[in-house]
């Protein structure tokens, strides 16, 4: 199985968590730099990049901008749907994708896909679901580990302990 589409939740994956606020309720994330490093070096290896995320926010549509995500799912109820969109777009297996979450509702796409991943922070439900559980908390170089895996194996091997 060769992993071709790398797919990220926002909230405790490329941030810590955190949701901040202005007095006029703008809201405001916080990124790492080496994360966002990690998703350039998949799209220079000609890997497909993309968010799936349950909220909708301006910082996003910038970060992914920035980044040359290739493809953006914001406001998503069904994580699920957007999933079976790139499927189809893009002519993949499940197999073929890569996926890291932090909580309850990335569970269902975390059981579809072919590698799925996890920060260190993730809720409990979620480490079990996932193959890859990262050393590093989210926004604190989770992105970064997981891009520098599936980039070192080119290829994930069946058996969950040669990860």
């Amino acid at each position: 199985m060769k992993i071709k589409l790398a797919a990220f939740d926002i909230d405790g994956v490329m941030t810590d968590g955190s949701l901040t606020f202005d007095e006029n309720g703008v809201e405001y994330k916080t990124y790492n730099a080496k994360d966002g490093q990690g998703i350039i070096n998949l799209n220079n290896a000609g890997y497909i990049t993309a968010i799936i995320t349950a909220r909708s926010n301006g910082t996003v549509a910038h970060r992914a901008k920035i980044l040359n995500i290739t493809e953006l799912y914001q406001g998503q109820k069904s994580k699920l749907d957007a999933l079976d969109e790139l499927t189809k777009k893009y002519n993949l297996s499940y197999e073929e994708i890569a996926y890291m979450g932090d909580d309850l509702p990335d569970i269902c796409v975390l059981e579809k896909v072919g590698l799925p991943a996890c920060p260190a922070d993730a809720v409990e439900e979620v480490k079990k679901a996932a193959r890859f559980v990262s050393s590093k908390d989210g926004g604190k170089g989770a992105v970064r580990e997981f891009c520098d895996m599936i980039l070192d194996t080119g290829r994930i091997s069946e058996n969950k302990k040669d990860i």
